[in-house]
């Protein structure tokens, strides 16, 4: 009994490797294991570790770069879990793909749920976008886990870049106008162990969204973590909320992004995680 993962050094799969998954083995594979483009690693893979729950925890996440290297962006994001989901679907175990709220035009005013129209406005969410629909494609037992604003002790993240830039500047200016739910990667590690027994008996499958309980810009995203670093002895910046334009980047990113988990929550025993409690922990990690 083995629980496979595809991406072995990012913030997900460090949270995902960190849980207890009931004394099964758990194996997490890097790109110099089994490269996820390549049907031929994928099958060594299955064939290996003979997995009943399979999780893709690798993409392709360097929004802006992306914009200039379309084909690794779609290579990972599309190609590869193409691959991972027909070869789950041939060996009928359950899988998980995790996408973005950035399949999204960000025009909306109200959460987005899984069945409205995506519009992504830049290579990555059309990117990911691709690949949810490969993965559907592939049929088998399969969610596909929208999240975003991803957060960690670990890994490139939000958290620790303001942590990085609050030690040195007294001020900072953070864009005010996008939103989003921030989520922790160890409780979407907890959520997508909840989602395994839902998938394999067939009651949740397709796409479903996930994310902390609040939604919030990111300046009031940075405010808290900079309320949260103060109680540990950091220094507080004060930080000048901005707009988009302010700060033009080359991928364009959605205005507002929360997206609906009623979906989710519908699962007996489901519910969201209060991002604030969980940033509470990063940040109290990073501030050791």
């Amino acid at each position: 009994m083995t629980v496979l993962i595809f991406g072995r050094n990012g913030q997900l799969a460090t949270a995902l490797l960190r849980r207890d998954w009931g004394g099964r083995a758990v194996v997490a594979l890097g790109s110099s294991e089994a490269d996820i483009r390549d049907p031929a690693a994928i099958a060594a893979a299955f064939a290996t570790h003979k997995p009943d729950f399979v999780i893709n925890a690798a993409a392709y996440t360097a929004v802006d770069k992306a914009e200039s290297d379309i084909e690794n962006a779609y290579a990972v994001n599309e190609t590869g879990p193409s691959i991972i989901a027909r070869a789950a679907a041939e060996a009928g175990v359950p899988f998980v793909h995790v996408s973005t709220d950035y399949v999204f035009d960000g025009a909306g005013t109200s959460p987005y749920r899984e069945d409205q129209p995506t519009a992504p406005q830049g290579v990555y969410g059309a990117s990911k976008l691709a690949g949810e629909k490969a993965v559907a494609a592939a049929g088998g037992k399969h969610v596909t886990l929208r999240t975003s604003w991803v957060f960690s002790a670990d890994g490139a993240n939000f958290v620790k870049t303001m942590l990085r830039l609050g030690a040195d500047r007294p001020q900072l200016r953070v864009v005010a106008d996008q939103v989003g739910r921030p989520t922790a990667a160890a409780d979407i590690a907890a959520a997508i162990a909840f989602l395994e027994p839902f998938i394999a008996n067939g009651s949740a499958t397709g796409v479903m969204h996930f994310g902390g309980s609040e939604a919030t810009s990111w300046h009031g995203f940075a405010e808290a973590i900079f309320d949260e670093a103060a109680a540990h002895g950091r220094p507080r910046p004060q930080v000048e909320p901005i707009t988009t334009a302010d700060y033009p980047t080359p991928a364009k990113r959605p205005a507002y992004s929360v997206l609906d988990c009623g979906r989710f929550l519908a699962l007996p025993g489901a519910s969201l995680p209060d991002w604030r409690a969980s940033l509470k922990t990063v940040v109290a990690t990073l501030t050791a």
